[in-house]
């Protein structure tokens, strides 16, 4: 039978309140659908009062943290925590860190963990906001700020406020087996689960949107048809310009060569068909510009560390079996 874990969440004034509940009701679920104690869940906070989340909701913690026992899983949630950290907070996950079976950090939730020391040497990932102000001030850190979650030996860390219920169903998935983390996945209404390496903005997301109008009309085409014909040269034409000046303004004001934002387009495209819908992995790549199915194996394996057939088990378990080219 699998032992018990034991989960502390810190809470401190100005938490985020979803990097509390996110990770908080996976735990939760993982209770109920496995096995009453599959997870004993608990909150603390530094002198055991109250706190009030970066939205103003108030809660209440289960202890203090002097009064917990170290935790199989210290999670460490984001918010307000990017200044200096409590003197006593840090005190505390100095002393407690080490022996916790696995720290985890949500969000900014890195910055705490950081200047305890307890990341020193690691990959890491945050919120894409704070991922350079992350690496100045901590050197020692390896910081990635595209992933939603990495993890580095006992050490687990994760984007910004959803992705801590990716990175939640992650160990619960390492802990209780994928069908439990499914049938959590299911009872949240989220996905099974996004890889880790994916990165934290669609493409829709991380582009800038072009301010002339014609080059607006290009990028939402692209996006509605990414198997058609997406060269520089016809895209060039449909905005009506020569295709060198096309390629000079569209990386000027989207942020990006034409070439790069029709990939990730795709790749998007490609991701979202395979999550969505049942068709081989063939006709994915033919709807998607790739032309062969090799050709979109190499970029999910380029881009997700993962080929098209083992991305789309993690969301639908149920697909058949793909050619060994998938």
């Amino acid at each position: 039978m699998t032992p018990s874990r034991t989960v502390l969440i810190v809470l401190f004034e100005g938490v985020q309140s979803l990097d509390v509940t996110g990770p908080l009701e996976v735990f939760a679920k993982a209770a109920k659908f496995r096995r009453p104690d599959a997870y004993r869940v608990r909150t603390a906070t530094v002198d055991g009062g109250p706190v009030r989340t970066s939205s103003g909701l108030c809660l209440m913690p289960d202890a203090a943290l002097a009064d917990c026992p170290t935790p199989d899983v210290l999670l460490m949630p984001g918010g307000n925590c990017t200044g200096e950290p409590d003197p006593r907070l840090t005190a505390w996950l100095r002393e407690q860190g080490p022996r916790a079976g696995r720290l985890v950090s949500v969000c900014t939730g890195t910055f705490p963990l950081a200047a305890a020391g307890l990341l020193d040497g690691c990959r890491v990932t945050t919120h894409w906001a704070y991922g350079e102000a992350l690496a100045e001030r901590y050197p020692a850190l390896r910081v990635d700020p595209e992933p939603i979650f990495v993890r580095d030996g006992r050490i687990a860390t994760s984007a910004g406020v959803t992705a801590g219920i990716d990175l939640a169903l992650a160990l619960v998935e390492e802990d209780l087996g994928r069908e439990a983390a499914l049938a959590i996945a299911r009872r949240l209404v989220v996905f099974l689960r996004r890889p880790g390496n994916q990165r934290q903005f669609s493409t829709q997301l991380a582009a800038q949107t072009a301010e002339r109008p014609t080059l607006r009309e290009v990028q939402h085409w692209i996006v509605a048809h990414p198997g058609a014909d997406l060269s520089v040269e016809a895209l060039a034409t449909r905005a009506n310009l020569s295709a060198r000046h096309f390629a000079r303004a569209f990386h000027a004001e989207v942020g990006m060569p034409p070439g790069r934002y029709v990939e990730r387009v795709r790749l998007e495209a490609a991701r979202r068909r395979l999550e969505d819908t049942t068709d081989g992995v063939e006709e994915v790549s033919r709807a998607c510009g790739y032309g062969t199915p090799e050709a979109m194996r190499r970029a999910f394996v380029r881009a997700l560390g993962t080929a098209p057939a083992e991305y789309r088990r993690r969301f639908r378990p149920e697909a058949p079996a793909q050619p060994v080219y998938a």
